[in-house]
């Protein structure tokens, strides 16, 4: 009799979903070091889940369920403990009688359906359910195991090698016996349970602060933080150690700052850490910056752009020269912008070279030069030697200063195309910027092509979302009203397991492109007032941020919230 396994196997090659050598290829893995078949297929990029989980549904007449719409009940949570749903990415989803539902990746494994019948003494029903869904349900509803790890930490004795004898934090702690607290297996689960956390949650950052009494953990999802239940105060100096010692920094150091980088795993892919340690007055603070390459948006088209202002990015990065300039506050979205760019514009007949401080994601086929102050390898001589190498295309990470400056335009005068960012909060305040950097107005006029001025609005959750109808006064003020004047129906989130149950789950970009037209360089040649330029642009078809964003929340894609915190910094009820 054909088993469950070699159906799915003969039904994904009759319907060429996967090659026989594909087939062959994860056989031979799953027999090397075991796992699910279905799994291991989608690791390697042989087929998408959805279209498996379609596939296993319809030959095994399992339904499919958007788990993230359920809301684990207490109840169900006792019966399948966390340590068994993280076990066998399981999640219960209704108990009726004395048939459990469960929702599942992989409804193939026998054996994780008998122990949980076993366990519990109830028949289990299996149904469907993304992996990726399932273990973020478990970690917002079970938690991360954090507080287990925690409490076996503070109760482990001297003699099981736990770390309730670590010394605190103003005592000296450092050499062999730091690096032995912060190899203890309990720390480790710790640290890992944080990280594993902040890339479930999609967190850009983690930040580890360290109180009077207690250790702070907030982390920065979708560019705002959230505070989360951190560790006491005893086990703070574990913790900074064992991120230390995988960032290969001095556990023995801790009156000045430091900086390190690691790689660790989570749902079998590699996840690159920033680290910064920063000395305050109550022990060491950490940020960890979380760069997960699944996250990172490297299409245009996907940002957010409107299709207008999206042809005129294209037609600018398609130019054989001139500066394209990305400006914004920090955590815009600006080097993502220009590395879209890059993606964009990259032919195997291109040279292209970046310099940044530092690398953020290192980009297939392009050269990257990564600033080191203490060598001084700045912005600038950097920039002087990639001149030498031959470059058709430039990015420079920031134009911090004139010297930078002058040779990003120099360098785009000779006939590079040369993109960069600048921290200024108009597309419009970055020529008076230049100005005053002191970029004559004749040479910005001969090289600036497009200035973007951009920020990020968080996107509504689309599994929580729901209409409404503002205030009829705000309604009004803001243009949200038809023809007849009638308040638009707009959207917000609820909040649900997909979200975190915030409303919002992603972000996208808004947007003000300014182009050079013979009116506005006319203005900057007389040096004049940022107003009168900006009136300028916007009679040559510029549309501000505001605008954009407001037409944004027209579309449902974000709130009035977010327009209003992130163009005017106040909130509906404020405005």
């Amino acid at each position: 009799m054909t088993s469950l396994k070699e159906r799915l196997a003969q039904l994904l090659v009759s319907k060429r979903l996967v090659t026989p050598e594909q087939l062959q290829e994860a056989l031979g893995l799953q027999q090397q070091q075991g796992g699910s078949l279905q799994q291991l297929l989608v690791q390697r990029g042989f087929i998408k889940e959805p279209e498996l989980l379609s596939l296993i549904g319809q030959e095994l007449n399992v339904p499919l369920i958007s788990l993230t719409r359920f809301k684990v009940d207490e109840q169900l949570k006792i019966l399948i403990p966390r340590s068994i749903a993280k076990q066998y990415d399981v999640v219960p989803v209704s108990c009726i009688g004395k048939t459990l539902t469960v929702a599942m990746a992989d409804p193939l494994n026998i054996f994780a359906i008998e122990t949980i019948a076993t366990m519990t003494g109830y028949a289990i029903n299996p149904m469907l359910a993304t992996l990726k869904d399932i273990r973020e349900v478990i970690d917002l509803y079970y938690g991360t195991g954090m507080e287990d790890t925690i409490n076996e930490m503070l109760l482990t004795s001297p003699s099981s090698g736990g770390v309730s004898s670590a010394p605190s934090a103003e005592a000296d702690f450092e050499g062999d016996e730091a690096l032995s607290f912060s190899q203890a297996q309990p720390v480790v689960r710790l640290t890992d349970a944080i990280l594993t956390r902040a890339v479930h949650l999609r967190a850009s950052d983690v930040l580890i602060e360290p109180m009077e009494r207690a250790v702070r953990i907030r982390y920065r999802i979708d560019g705002l933080l959230q505070e989360v239940a951190g560790p006491p105060k005893p086990l703070e100096h574990a913790l900074i150690s064992r991120i230390k010692v995988m960032s290969e920094l001095d556990i023995a150091e801790h009156r000045l700052p430091q900086d390190g980088h690691f790689t660790f795993s989570v749902d079998d892919r590699a996840i690159d850490v920033r680290v910064s340690v920063l000395p305050s007055s109550f022990g060491e603070k950490i940020v960890l910056r979380v760069l997960d390459r699944q996250q990172i948006m490297l299409d245009l088209s996907t940002m957010g752009f409107r299709s207008e202002d999206l042809e005129t990015l294209k037609r600018c990065a398609e130019r054989p020269h001139g500066m394209i300039l990305a400006t914004g506050p920090t955590g815009s979205g600006k080097t993502t912008t220009l590395y879209a760019l890059l993606k964009y514009i990259d032919r195997p007949d291109k040279n292209l070279v970046t310099v940044e401080d530092p690398v953020e994601y290192h980009l297939e086929g392009i050269n990257q030069v990564g600033v080191k102050a203490e060598i001084e390898l700045t912005f600038a001589k950097a920039l002087r030697a990639i001149l030498r190498q031959d470059p058709d295309i430039i990015l420079v990470g920031e134009i911090r200063d004139g010297e930078t400056a002058d040779m990003a335009v120099k360098a785009a005068l000779t006939g590079h195309l040369v993109l960069s960012t600048l921290h200024t909060y108009s597309a419009v305040g970055t020529v008076v910027r230049l100005v005053n950097m002191g970029i004559e107005p004749f040479l910005i006029n001969s090289c600036l092509a497009a200035v973007i001025g951009q920020r990020l609005v968080r996107r509504i959750c689309p599994r929580c979302v729901q209409t409404y109808r503002p205030p009829k006064e705000l309604a009004k003020r803001l243009g949200l009203v038809d023809e007849r004047g009638e308040v638009l129906e707009l959207a917000k989130g609820t909040g649900c397991a997909a979200c975190a149950q915030s409303g919002y789950r992603g972000r996208q970009v808004i947007a003000e492109i300014l182009v050079m037209t013979s009116e506005i360089r006319e203005l900057i040649v007389q040096r004049s007032q940022e107003r009168a330029i900006e009136e300028a642009a916007k009679a040559a078809g510029m549309r501000t941020l505001r605008e954009d964003a407001l037409d944004k929340v027209k579309q449902r894609l974000t709130t009035l919230d977010e327009v209003l915190r992130t163009t005017i910094g106040e909130s509906v009820e404020a405005a």
